[in-house]
């Protein structure tokens, strides 16, 4: 049965009307907002632990990144997968079906959760021996990384909920709360590291808690501020139609993530073997690098709800429309970038480095300046994968991740003993070009069965 929706236009967003490109600017530029406070997470928490705890602490939590990147972004990606039924029908107007799939979204969160947090960590000691995580650090990595896994449960609650109040049209509101959250995040981490003296595992304490707090805030906002999502008893119980619909396009989303992480695991272990100075030269840049990205990670995320939205509405024409938009906005901004690296990334280094370690400083300037001048083809790996995600076509988009993970496999093994170091610094920019090799041909395949079922 299908209803007009009556949320206030403060609260939701129409993008299946108007200029795509000023619907994408203005849902973008939030969720750019939202990715600077999601990286100060873990930026604060690297640049207290280089500055108070020393370099091999810094060290060792720099080397849990791809791990947590695999698992934490399995997370998030399945949850943004179970955002796009609902955009979709948000787009169709179709306010029951709408609510089936919020309530069967998340009691499949419930359970992945609950499975994700106790597989991994379990294994995670195991991981972390595969990855040759040296054994001057491994205790750092261990204890942080486990803190981590089980903050599983906060990391689902606040990502599904952020998902599903985007997916409605409100890249607002999210941010809020993670503004809040991350001022908590600095202070617990200046409490628990240096008053309490707990070390890393104060830092990984205060990202769990912080997110925990944002997750349940968004919890709260929705309850309050969503009536469409205010359904009967029947609407919220347990359907596997939805559910199955749901994991065909949240689970490869997940996986997506997983599978290019596998190669970022390569990466990290062919990093480990050059020793703790390497190890947090490229931390540094790792997290630096994370930080400069958010305004084309925020272009690319921008896409998922907005062409859901115009598919549910069968306005196919604003989705290549909206795909030029956004990419041409990416390639402006990744020559800006690519400036202000060269000009000042060893500085920057800084903020995560002792003046003294000019060694690690040289390592992670020689990254940041190699990884940027590749930001362009990053550009459209984001761009069009998730045009293509919120096609609903997310089984072909994970096969970007598998040309990713290929490239970085090459970059870190037959690369790496080839031109040492520098092909480390050239496995993003590899992994990149092999994904939108796939994906440029891919979007214009799923473009054409679209249109071929509209007919």
């Amino acid at each position: 049965m299908k209803a007009d929706v009556s949320e206030k236009k403060s609260k939701t967003r129409n993008l299946t009307e108007g200029s795509p490109a000023k619907h994408i600017i203005g849902f973008a530029i939030p969720m750019f907002l939202g990715l600077l406070f999601q990286q100060f997470y873990s930026m604060v928490d690297t640049m207290i632990v280089g500055k108070f705890l020393g370099l091999k602490p810094l060290a060792g939590v720099g080397s849990t990144g791809s791990l947590n990147f695999m698992v934490i972004g399995f997370c998030i990606g399945i949850c943004n997968g179970f955002a796009i039924p609902v955009a979709q029908k948000f787009g169709a107007k179709d306010e029951t079906a709408l609510r089936r799939f919020v309530a069967n979204a998340a009691w499949l969160c419930m359970g992945f959760s609950l499975i994700m947090t106790v597989v991994s960590a379990v294994l995670c000691g195991d991981i972390l021996r595969f990855l040759r995580t040296p054994e001057n650090v491994f205790q750092y990595a261990y204890w942080y990384m486990l803190i981590i896994f089980l903050g599983i449960p906060c990391t689902f609650l606040y990502n599904y909920l952020a998902a599903l109040i985007r997916s409605l049209g409100d890249s607002r509101t999210p941010v809020v709360f993670l503004a809040i959250s991350s001022i908590l995040n600095i202070a617990l981490d200046l409490v628990f590291i240096i008053l309490f003296h707990w070390g890393v595992v104060g830092a990984a304490l205060a990202t769990v808690l912080a997110q925990g707090i944002s997750g349940m805030s968004c919890l709260w906002y929705v309850s309050r501020t969503f009536p469409i999502l205010h359904g009967s008893r029947s609407e919220w119980k347990l359907q596997p139609k939805y559910m199955i619909r749901l994991c065909t396009i949240g689970i490869p989303m997940g996986l997506q993530y997983s599978i290019t992480a596998i190669g970022t695991l390569v990466i990290q272990a062919a990093v480990n073997g050059f020793g703790a100075t390497v190890m947090a030269g490229v931390t540094a840049a790792g997290r630096l690098g994370n930080f400069l990205s958010c305004p084309i990670e925020a272009l690319g995320q921008t896409m998922a709800p907005y062409v859901g939205q115009n598919v549910g509405a069968g306005r196919l024409d604003r989705v290549g429309k909206g795909l030029k938009a956004a990419s041409l906005m990416g390639f402006l901004v990744s020559a800006v970038l690519f400036v202000i690296v060269v000009l000042f990334g060893r500085g920057m280094s800084v903020l995560f480095l002792d003046a003294g370690e000019v060694e690690a400083m040289g390592y992670a300037y020689q990254y940041m300046t190699v990884t940027a001048a590749g930001y362009c083809l990053l550009t459209l790996v984001n761009t069009v994968r998730f045009t293509i995600q919120g096609m609903g076509f997310s089984g072909i988009a994970i096969l970007a991740g598998v040309f990713e993970m290929a490239a970085r496999t090459l970059a870190g093994t037959l690369l790496v003993s080839v031109s040492g170091y520098f092909g480390i610094c050239m496995a993003n920019t590899l992994a990149w070009i092999f994904a939108d090799a796939f994906l440029i041909p891919a979007f214009f395949l799923c473009r054409r069965k679209l249109s071929q079922k509209a007919i």
